[in-house]
Formats: structure tokens, C-alpha cells, sequence
């Protein structure tokens, strides 16, 4: 939780200063986040911590989702694509 909440504080700032290599920082640590909340949502569905399947579905299909989004953009830049 304390990740989420510097990744999210450091897009603000991001937002305001539009510094590039802390928009890369930001990239990077949430395709780490979100790894990991993919493992611990997987877990939880398989003990059966998460009974509800479809907000699970929802959960995971969002933490790929953000992946894939950030992932686009650093590939985008360190492609040369502005």
C-alpha cells in the first residue's frame, strides 16, 4: 500500500514538474507493483482469501492492464518515439 501511494504522489509531482527521468522512475516501479499485486491476487484466489470471482477478474485484468500501459511507454521511450 505504501508503494501505491509513492508511485501515485510521485505522478503529481510528475504532473507539475514533468521531470522525464522521474516519469521513467514512475514506470518502472509501478510494472513492479503491479507484478506483485498480480502474484498476490493469484494467491488469494487460489486459497480461497477471494471469494467474489468477478471483482477478482476485475483486479487482475487491471494490474495487467497497467502493466501493458507503462510498459508502452517506457519501450516508447527508449525507442526514440517522443
Amino acid at each position: 500500500m505504501t508503494g501505491l501511494i509513492v508511485v501515485l504522489v510521485a505522478s503529481l509531482a510528475n504532473i507539475f514538474f514533468q521531470i522525464p527521468a522521474l516519469s521513467l522512475a514512475v514506470s518502472a516501479a509501478v510494472i513492479m507493483l503491479m507484478s506483485g499485486l498480480i502474484l498476490f491476487d493469484t494467491s488469494r484466489i487460489i486459497n480461497g482469501g477471494e471469494r467474489n470471482y468477478i471483482r477478482a477478474t476485475v483486479s487482475l485484468y487491471l494490474n495487467i492492464y497497467n502493466i501493458f500501459v507503462h510498459l508502452l511507454h517506457l519501450l516508447g521511450v527508449f525507442g526514440g518515439d517522443d
